[in-house]
């Protein structure tokens, strides 16, 4: 299996939202996770997916701090 899983600077990155709030999405299940003990990563295929399929909408609408 020749998955690539990043980082939660690199899912940062992609989505153009701060490291902190790829933890506070991860948390609330909004993002496609894999954990690794204390370590979190996200599939990139999952990810590319997510990001197709629109993603999630965020409780409160776009008043939400990202």
């Amino acid at each position: 299996m020749n998955k690539k899983l990043l980082r939660t600077a690199e899912v940062a990155n992609i989505l153009n939202v701060t490291e902190a709030r790829v933890y506070s999405m991860a948390r609330e299940g909004f993002l496609p996770v894999v954990k690794l003990g204390r370590h979190v990563r996200v599939d990139q295929d999952k990810l590319n997916e997510w990001i197709e399929n629109g993603g999630h909408t965020l409780p409160g609408g776009w008043k939400m701090n990202l």
